[in-house]
This record gives C-alpha cells, sequence and structure tokens, in this order.
C-alpha cells in the first residue's frame, strides 16, 4: 500500500469541496486543465515521426529497420511500465485519491521530457539512434504513463451519477478534439509547419514552448478534481487485494473483454491514420507544406467536433450510449469508404472527411462515460474495485497499437521506397516524388483501413450492452457499502434498495436481470473465499 505523508499538506488540497460535480470543476479540472498535455502528445502523435523522417532523417538508418523496429521496442517497455502504473495506482492511499497524486507527478517530467525529444544532438548517427530512443521511453514509457494512466481514471472516479460523469466525459473530450485539435489540425499545417520546413533549431524551439506549458495545465487539472469514487471506501483496514487477482477479474468478465477488443481496433485504425494524414496531404491530395490541404482536412474534421458538443450526449442519453456509437460507426466505415474510393479528388475527399468524423462523434465524445459504466459492473460483479489494473491494460493496448502502427507505417514507407524532402542551396525545403507504391501505402492509412474498421465496430458493439442494467448495479453496490460499514441493517449480502420501475417502464423483476444477479452473487462469494485464501 503506497500512502504519503507530503500529500496531507494543505498546499495538496483539491480546490473542489463539493460533493456534486461542480462546474469550475468542469471547466478548469476537465476542459482547460488537460489541454497542455493533450496538446503535446496530439503534436507529437502526428508530427514526431515526420521530425525523425523529414528533420533527422532516420528513415535510412539500419536499412530502414531503426524506425520499423525502434518504436515496437519502446512500446513494449511502455506496457510494463502501463502495468506497473496500474499496480501502483490502486494500492495508492492519499487525502487526494489515488490517480490525482500521479498527475502532480507528471506534470514537471511532462515537460523535461517533451524538450529532450526534439534535442538529438547533430552528427554521430550512433549518438542520434541513442538519444531517440532514451528520450522516446523516458517521455513515453515514464512521463506520459503517470500522467494518461491518472488523467484517464478521472472520469470513473469523480462520480457514480451516470448523467454527471457523462458531462464530464464530454468536456474531457472537448480538450482532446477541439483545443488540440484546433492547434494541431488547423493552426499547425497552415502556419506553424509551413515555417518550420526542416529547420531543426525551429522545431526545438516550437516543441519547447508546447512542452512547458503543458506544466501549469497540468498543475491545474490536479488541483480541480476530485475522486468522490475513490473516498466511498477510503479506509485504513480496506481489504488487501492481490494484483493476480485484480487482473483475473478484470480479463475474464465479457464487457471488459469487448470494450478491450473495441479500442484495440479503433486505436489501430486512427493510429495508422494519424500517422498516414500529413504524409496523405502532402503526397497524394496536395503538395509538400502548402498550407491549405491538410487546412482543409481538418476543418471538415473540426466542423463535426464543433457539432458535438451539443450533440451527442442528447442523443445518447436518449437512445443509449452504445446505439449512437454503434450507428456512428456505419456513417465512420461509409465517409472512409468514399475516400478511399476517390484518394485524389479534394470534394469528393472532404465529402467523404464530413460523413466520417459525423460518424465519430459519439465513440470520441462518450467512450470514457462507457468505459466507466464497465467499471462499475465490474466492482458489482466481483466486489471489488480494479480501476488501475483495468486503465492500465486499457493503456497497454493504446500504447502498444501505436507503436507497432508507427513500426508497421515506417516499414511500408521504407520497403516503398519513400523518400525524405531535402534542403537546397538556398535553404529551402524541396519535397522528393513519391512513387504510385509509396502513396498507396499512404493513402490505405489514411482513408483505407478505417472503412473496414468501422464495419467491424459497428458489428462488436452489438454485444456490448452494459448501460442497460448499470443503474441497478450502482445501487447494489451503494447497499453492499452501507452493509459493510454497519450502516443499514441487511438480511444478506443480496440486499438492495426497494425495486420500482426501470427507466424503461420495466419492473426490476425482469428474468435476465435475476440471472444476472444470481451469477453475480455467486462470482461474489467466490472472489470472496480466494480472497479468504489469500489472507492465510
Amino acid at each position: 500500500m503506497i500512502r504519503s505523508k507530503l500529500m496531507e499538506k494543505r498546499c495538496f488540497e483539491s480546490c473542489v469541496r463539493s460533493a456534486e460535480v461542480t462546474r469550475k470543476e468542469k471547466w478548469l479540472g476537465y476542459l482547460l486543465g488537460p489541454c497542455g498535455a493533450l496538446l503535446l502528445n496530439a503534436v507529437l502523435a502526428t508530427y514526431l515521426n515526420v521530425y525523425y523522417t523529414d528533420v533527422l532523417n532516420l528513415t535510412g538508418v539500419w536499412g530502414g529497420l531503426f524506425l520499423t523496429i525502434f518504436p515496437v521496442i519502446s512500446k513494449v517497455i511502455d506496457a510494463v511500465t502501463n502495468i506497473l502504473m496500474g499496480y501502483i495506482i490502486d494500492r495508492t492511499r492519499t487525502r487526494q485519491g489515488k490517480a490525482r497524486p500521479w498527475i502532480l507527478l507528471s506534470a514537471p517530467m511532462l515537460a523535461v521530457t517533451g524538450i529532450l525529444l526534439f534535442t538529438v544532438p547533430s552528427g554521430n548517427e550512433t549518438v542520434q539512434v541513442i538519444w531517440v530512443m532514451l528520450s522516446y521511453n523516458l517521455f513515453y514509457s515514464i512521463a506520459y504513463t503517470i500522467y494518461n494512466m491518472s488523467h484517464n481514471l478521472m472520469v470513473p472516479l469523480s462520480t457514480r451519477d451516470t448523467q454527471q460523469r457523462g458531462g464530464l466525459s464530454v468536456f474531457n473530450q472537448i480538450s482532446t478534439i477541439m483545443m488540440s485539435g484546433i492547434l494541431v489540425a488547423l493552426v499547425f499545417p497552415m502556419v506553424v509547419m509551413p515555417m518550420l520546413g526542416v529547420n531543426k533549431e525551429k522545431w526545438i524551439l516550437v516543441m519547447s514552448v508546447l512542452s512547458i506549458l503543458a506544466l501549469p495545465m497540468t498543475l491545474m487539472e490536479y488541483y480541480f478534481t476530485k475522486e468522490r469514487v475513490t473516498e466511498e471506501s477510503a479506509s485504513d483496514d480496506e481489504q488487501k487485494v492481490p494484483f493476480l487477482l485484480q487482473l483475473k477479474i478484470v480479463l475474464t468478465d465479457r464487457y471488459m473483454l469487448l470494450i478491450y477488443m473495441y479500442f484495440l481496433i479503433y486505436t489501430f485504425g486512427s493510429s495508422l491514420k494519424n500517422l498516414g494524414l500529413v504524409y496523405y496531404c502532402n503526397y497524394v491530395l496536395g503538395t509538400y507544406n502548402d498550407g491549405i490541404t491538410q487546412t482543409m482536412i481538418s476543418v471538415i474534421g473540426g466542423i463535426p467536433m464543433g457539432i458535438g458538443i451539443f450533440a451527442v450526449w442528447p442523443l445518447a442519453r436518449k437512445f443509449g450510449k452504445r446505439n449512437v456509437t454503434l450507428c456512428g460507426f456505419i456513417l465512420y466505415a461509409l465517409g472512409s469508404a468514399v475516400c478511399w474510393m476517390f484518394p485524389t479528388s479534394m470534394p469528393v475527399v472532404l465529402t467523404g472527411q464530413f460523413i466520417k468524423n459525423i460518424g465519430g462523434l459519439p465513440c470520441s465524445y462518450v467512450f470514457m462515460a462507457l468505459f466507466a459504466d464497465v467499471l462499475d459492473h465490474v466492482e458489482w460483479k466481483s466486489g471489488i474495485r480494479c480501476d488501475g489494473t483495468a486503465m492500465s491494460i486499457y493503456n497497454t493496448i493504446s500504447v502498444a497499437m501505436v507503436g507497432i502502427c508507427t513500426g508497421v507505417f515506417n516499414w511500408m514507407l521504407a520497403g516503398a521506397g519513400y523518400k525524405a524532402p531535402v534542403v537546397d542551396a538556398a535553404g529551402n525545403t524541396v519535397a522528393a516524388v513519391q512513387s504510385p507504391a509509396v502513396q498507396n501505402v499512404i493513402t490505405f492509412s489514411f482513408v483505407g483501413l478505417e472503412a473496414i474498421t468501422g464495419i467491424v465496430l459497428a458489428v462488436l458493439l452489438v454485444f456490448l450492452n452494459v448501460e442497460k442494467t448499470v443503474e441497478r448495479k450502482q445501487k447494489e453496490i451503494a447497499a453492499f457499502r452501507e452493509k459493510d460499514h454497519g450502516r443499514e441493517n441487511a438480511d444478506s449480502a443480496e440486499a438492495v434498495p426497494e425495486r420500482k420501475e426501470s427507466d424503461t417502464g420495466r419492473p426490476d423483476t425482469d428474468p435476465r436481470w435475476e440471472k444476472e444477479r444470481e451469477r453475480g452473487a455467486a462470482y461474489r462469494m467466490k472472489i470472496q473465499r480466494e480472497l479468504e485464501e489469500y489472507g492465510k
């Protein structure tokens, strides 16, 4: 169990005191606060590989194997640190919660390691390779892992109220999609990238500013968030749960496995798309750093995301998060297919991107709320909260897919014969003419793959119906806790509040629900026996 007397000091207290989610919590803790770290990560996701291939010219190192192998190996390290971080978070007990303290720690680490990513020494190739590997892992495997694990847990740990949690999920995604998206997708291709070209000193300056900006904004996120769910079970005599048992609980639950599979497929498609974006705009749809093509693509992506702020959550409340997301992925696949069929036509591609981005709204804005529902389901089923363990697997999937996709993308580029731009005698950046094979690789990465993954995800979501019973399960969780704390008389572990009509008008005596309750009770008893054996 990890405890810290330092975190007991008043200077580390949250500025949020209310038992209910507050306005300043939404705006400062979930919208503005995360923007610094998420902006930095978004820029790196889109442009770090460009820096490696175009500025440092590392594409041909080790015959093209370096940029293929090193991201994959690095993500293996990252996966290990994610699992370790999940273990640590689940065993952290402080007045500030179990995830928030790690947000505080990550703030200075993000700033320092973000700068190190770009201050790669010139000249000796071996020194460059070592610096790239070390700085990459310091940022992704340590600094950003600590931040991202903690940040992603704030919505599930903020409250059990599904409406408030959904609102926080939307605010959280606005900071990811709107704030980061506006700068990375609009300002960077239109203003920043033409100015930077392949000038290393300018790259270092701009990326250092973004890294330093992450520090105060991450501190803002720390001070304006609150872990209400963690406070429910805060106790000095809380039962110790072995990590392997938590892992077993998470990996044997069908809803958790479904949402992991969903996230894996989605991340695989979106990672290749993000990697291919700049190359697609430079070599297939437009010309190198023309300041127009990528901006147009991004504007079409930004308009639907702006609409989504107002439209997605009302639709999700009315029709269900799963149902709205499922229908969205059908449009997502259709829009991608349109772009894939006519990849060099600007009007057709813009139309297809608009359709696709409309379809992608639900998964962007409500996913974390859906994930929080699954976490509550797992707690109800097992009697154990497994936030850190579950999030460590979630983040492992995320980082593993990014690394694998980066390696695959660079391997495809090298195999197809990608040629990096050069600087002429006048100091101007001159782009190489890419072969049809290179253009096909780029086109498939940006618009082709997601036409396939969209359909697969729509089918997968048919089976993810966890939200149908999540409110009933939350009531039972509350009843279990009251019984355990001796605040309420209960005849058995199955005591629940008086039954009433559900939101759908159906009585709570639904036979399918009763069967699920019986299976949940049996599973809880089994887990309790395993805990007793562990205690001996």
